[in-house]
């Protein structure tokens, strides 16, 4: 029986999925990075021997404009070192802000009662000699009743 790398690295090898090859060193040129840039990366890609770095905020693209020797190093060593990402060749690289990136949504808190439909029905005996608590079950039923409509 084939494991799972296996039958990925032949899908990866068939022409129509060769983007997935890419994908990866993508993947791998992102972890190599720190997890503060791992974070601000939204996507990347190479096109015209040119790195395109998109980030999920504006204060990132300024960041990584700092840093474009640390994304070059980098890439370099990746393309050295791994042979399955020869094709990460770029002289320059561009970084831009993705407005298309999309946001972590947050969710909006729930601050109302949960209402449920009542299930119980106001027809019991009271079997006490006590007037109060005859008086509080009558109470009771008297809610349930309107709890009912």
């Amino acid at each position: 029986m084939k494991k799972a790398h296996v039958i990925l690295s032949h899908l990866t090898c068939q022409p129509q999925f060769r983007f997935l090859k890419k994908q990866s060193c993508y993947n791998k040129f992102i972890k190599f990075l720190g997890t503060i840039y791992q974070n601000a990366i939204a996507f990347v890609y190479i096109k015209n021997e040119t790195l395109f770095v998109a980030t999920t905020h504006p204060a990132f693209k300024m960041e990584l404009n700092y840093n474009r020797d640390l994304l070059k190093s980098i890439l370099t060593q990746l393309h050295t070192h791994d042979t399955e990402c020869a094709f990460m060749q770029a002289r320059e690289i561009i970084v831009f802000h993705s407005k298309y990136y999309p946001a972590e949504e947050n969710k909006a808190l729930i601050s109302t009662v949960p209402h449920y439909q009542e299930r119980s029905t106001s027809h019991f005996e009271i079997q006490t000699q006590d007037q109060t608590l005859k008086e509080k079950f009558e109470h009771i039923k008297e809610l349930i009743r309107c709890n009912q409509q």
